[in-house]
């Protein structure tokens, strides 16, 4: 069967009627059904053949196929297992495919070990490569995968994944806006962030009732090496946008009582030259990291 057969929309349909089960909801299971834009996902990625590539969400394994082509070893991780028989059916005759039938996540703020695991063992066999993640996404996890792969040691050089359009808009957002978050911060902070198309919701089975985009992230070292501590940073940025509209000096004092006495909080915030009106959601990813460093020192390190 050719791959455009296999993921256009009647196929899909009857496939599952076939198989007696329906597009998980619950699961953010919807099926990218544009053969044009797959190949541009992966042609985006700019795979070689000693790269290794994390798929999370294989689905029907469409996607699989096309990155096992172009890649030395694609790790694809499927949590349903009825779209892990699809894929597998899918993928039998790739080698290059490790499949994993599990949830990609240990919690909301950790990768599976195991997954973590295979990426290890497929890059031990392509030292000279490069690591990715290419995907599309569910929408229940895009977060705390994109987010968690961040936060790793693992040396990835790129992402290009589809995810929700409302996502998107939070990874690109600045100061101010409503959609600038933490995760707006911990991304530009260390990564260059480009939504490179904007999907609607026709070229998917089933149709969401939102927007998508294909995102692409990559890695930018001199700005991840201003960062002292980046689990420090994590936390740090997360604790402000908790209380993103409340005055930064009363959140900081609240956040860290226990190791701060208040007059060394208002010396903190007053060598930037931050007045005493700041709110978190005003301050630049770079402001976030100058001020998170200066906190950083200034707490007694736990022994």
């Amino acid at each position: 069967m050719h791959d455009s057969d296999r993921q256009t929309r009647s196929h899909l349909m009857e496939l599952f009627a076939q198989q007696g089960f329906h597009p998980r909801h619950d699961l953010g299971q919807n099926f990218l059904i544009d053969l044009n834009l797959i190949e541009f996902v992966v042609r985006e990625a700019e795979i070689d053949l000693d790269d290794v590539v994390l798929e999370i969400g294989a689905g029907t394994g469409s996607m699989t196929t096309h990155l096992a082509r172009e890649a030395g070893a694609v790790v694809s991780v499927e949590i349903d297992s009825n779209m892990y028989a699809l894929a597998s059916e899918a993928t039998a005759s790739y080698r290059r495919v490790t499949l994993l039938n599990r949830d990609a996540l240990k919690n909301k703020n950790t990768i599976a070990p195991e997954v973590l695991a295979a990426i290890a063992e497929k890059r031990a066999e392509f030292p000279e490569g490069n690591f990715k993640l290419v995907a599309n996404l569910p929408y229940a996890v895009a977060t705390p995968v994109v987010s968690n792969l961040v936060a790793t040691d693992l040396p990835w050089e790129r992402m290009v994944v589809t995810i929700q359009y409302e996502l998107a808009e939070r990874m690109v957002a600045g100061p101010g806006s409503d959609a600038y978050g933490a995760l707006s911060v911990w991304l530009q902070a260390q990564c260059r962030v480009k939504i490179i198309r904007k999907l609607g919701p026709n070229v998917f089975w089933p149709r969401p009732k939102v927007d998508s985009a294909i995102v692409k992230i990559k890695p930018d070292e001199a700005l991840k090496a201003t960062i002292n501590d980046r689990h420090f940073f994590h936390e740090f940025v997360r604790g402000l946008f908790n209380q993103r509209r409340k005055v930064l000096r009363s959140t900081l004092a609240s956040m860290y009582r226990d190791q701060l006495q208040k007059p060394e909080v208002d010396a903190i915030l007053a060598e930037p030259g931050l007045v005493d009106k700041t709110r978190a959601e005003q301050l630049t990813p770079e402001e976030f990291v100058r001020l998170a460093n200066r906190f950083r020192k200034a707490i007694p390190v736990e022994t």
